[in-house]
């Protein structure tokens, strides 16, 4: 026959004292992630109205609107790697086991 568990009180398990507890990181996060996106979304816009002055005749340079637009297709590209990075890390915590 298998003996009983012991039973475990309240006390026995350690309690994480209040000021180690985060304060706000993940707003930190959040904001810091909005805020790139906005500046990716700056980047795309700018990249669009540069090859939109470009085809009207407006802009002279093409190789300022090349620059813009090889800018914003370069962010991009980082913005969907970490997109992908991020859902493997999300999807690898749910594979793990407990």
């Amino acid at each position: 026959m298998i003996p009983p568990l012991p039973s475990i009180g309240a006390t026995a398990l350690p309690t994480a004292p209040a000021a180690a507890a985060p304060s706000g990181g993940g707003a930190g996060f959040g904001n810091l992630l909005a805020g790139e996106l906005g500046k990716l979304d700056n980047l795309q816009q700018q990249a669009s109205t540069a090859a939109e002055q470009l085809a009207t005749g407006k802009a002279t340079d093409v190789s300022s609107v090349a620059m813009e637009v090889e800018r914003a297709s370069l962010a991009l590209q980082l913005a969907v790697q970490v997109r992908n990075k991020a859902v493997d890390a999300y999807q690898e915590l749910f594979r793990m086991q407990v």
